[in-house]
């Protein structure tokens, strides 16, 4: 599962920090060059939680790519089955998986017209 959460300053990580910690959250990347992005995890069931300063246009592309699966099952079924298919290899980092799917999310934002 996907969470996007807007705070006053994505960078300003004290005062969000802890609270998100004492609910079961592990503190996982800090992205200073990418929107100054924040990544928490959360397990047993897994949570990625993103952290994003208010305004932040990448707040609207995610959320934007997510109402466009919600509402078009074909752009979900094959988000999902190229997720599935990442999902059984073997990556050396986080972000190589990531990177694999650039393509078919390029392709529903642009479907969605969130980029031209």
């Amino acid at each position: 599962m996907l969470v996007v959460l807007a705070v006053p300053d994505s960078t300003d990580e004290a005062v969000y920090v802890p609270a998100l910690e004492g609910d079961g959250f592990v503190f996982l990347l800090r992205e200073s060059e990418r929107f100054e992005h924040r990544l928490l995890g959360r397990e047993p069931r897994r949570v990625h939680l993103h952290v994003f300063t208010v305004g932040c246009a990448e707040i609207a592309q995610m959320v934007g790519f997510r109402d466009r699966l919600r509402s078009h099952d074909d752009d979900r079924r094959w988000y999902e089955q190229t997720k599935r298919s990442l999902a059984a290899r073997e990556w050396g980092a986080v972000q190589e998986y990531a990177d694999a799917k650039t393509e078919v999310v390029t392709e529903i934002k642009r479907r969605a017209g969130l980029i031209v």
